[in-house]
């Protein structure tokens, strides 16, 4: 004999057992959908951080050559020009960098009469502590 029994008794859920699994369903989506909405939220902040790094970096090395130029061209390293480029690096409401110094250091070898410049260039950001600098020289004969 077959055992006729309701639909319901057969493994089939009531609709008392039910209710609230959609609520459930849609607040777990919700947590899954917000976590990756916060973790998109911090890439982008962290992007944003590494562009104004790079930004600063390709400054930095801008304000290097514009003052080796200057120098290659005159020959030598002018107390003028230092002084206004000085300025300039130290000005970030133009094209400097933010809490900037430049410095320029200069080596002759007697021997051989030729000079090598290193200008250096330290900034500091705002938002951070960390001093970043930027090294180049120049061998003038």
């Amino acid at each position: 004999m077959k055992n006729h029994q309701p639909l319901f008794q057969r493994g089939q859920s009531t609709l008392a057992e039910q209710s609230g699994s959609t609520l459930i369903s849609v607040l777990v989506a919700l947590l899954i959908f917000s976590l990756g909405i916060l973790g998109m939220v911090g890439m982008q902040a962290k992007t944003t951080s590494l562009s104004v790094q790079s930004q600063d970096r390709s400054r930095a090395a801008i304000l290097a050559d514009e003052i080796i130029s200057d120098m290659w061209l005159q020959g030598t390293n002018s107390p003028t020009t230092v002084t206004a480029w000085k300025a300039r690096v130290a000005d970030a409401t133009t094209a400097g960098l933010p809490n900037a110094s430049g410095s320029i250091s200069t080596t002759t070898n007697t021997s051989t009469s030729i000079t090598t410049i290193t200008v250096t260039i330290a900034w500091t950001e705002p938002s951070s502590t960390t001093q970043h600098q930027y090294f180049t020289s120049l061998v003038l004969p």
